[in-house]
């Protein structure tokens, strides 16, 4: 039987947007107030509008503990939360996301655009690499993300994604039936991710 995993902090990544529907935002909340109820700790990218506002909102309401952190560029225009736990001010996009992924336990996609998408398929990477060994899950709310599921479920067809490496992908509705998935998720051993032909036939 295999032992559970503890999260101590749960990156999640969203929409600094709130989209057209009202269940993103109320799902997103939903989400914040479970994970700190559960006594996790929230990371996130530290904005206070759109997704991550109402996440954060929600956590902090339920007397969470928030972890935001932002480039100083950001923090700049004034989209930064002022009423976190902790905000971690970076100098680069690329600083926010390295220690993000070295304060989380675990990442969830909500929906989101290009950072949001930047930032999931980047941890992707990264436990495909072996660099980490932390479950990746996505929040599908509304079938948002069935089409990039599909793209996923192709590239293994195509064979351009292995077949291990797709069901690294954890993706449920419901925040609650996520985390339990995620909990349970099998630590996947990396041992060569380019088959050796492959790597013969590279320039």
């Amino acid at each position: 039987m295999r032992n559970s995993r503890v999260f101590q902090r749960l990156c999640v990544f969203c929409g600094s947007s709130s989209g057209h529907r009202a269940s993103y935002r109320e799902t997103a909340a939903a989400l914040g107030r479970l994970i700190a109820e559960r006594g996790i700790e929230l990371v996130y990218g530290g904005g206070h509008v759109g997704l991550m506002g109402a996440m954060a909102d929600a956590a902090l309401g339920a007397n969470g503990r928030v972890i935001g952190v932002m480039p100083q560029s950001l923090i700049d225009r004034e989209v930064g939360h002022a009423g976190l736990s902790d905000m971690r001010i970076v100098g680069s996009m690329h600083e926010r996301k390295a220690l993000m992924v070295e304060l989380a336990d675990g990442f969830i996609a909500l929906p989101g655009g290009h950072g949001t998408l930047d930032e999931f398929c980047e941890v992707l990477t990264w436990a495909q690499l072996g660099i980490h060994s932390k479950p990746c899950g996505i929040l599908n709310m509304d079938g948002y993300y069935d089409s990039l599921l599909a793209l996923f479920d192709h590239a293994v067809d195509e064979g351009f994604l292995k077949a291990i490496h797709r069901d690294m992908i954890i993706a449920e509705p419901d925040p609650a039936t996520l985390l339990a998935r995620m909990e349970e998720a099998p630590v996947v051993a990396v041992s060569k991710w380019i088959a050796p032909a492959a790597q013969k036939a590279m320039p």
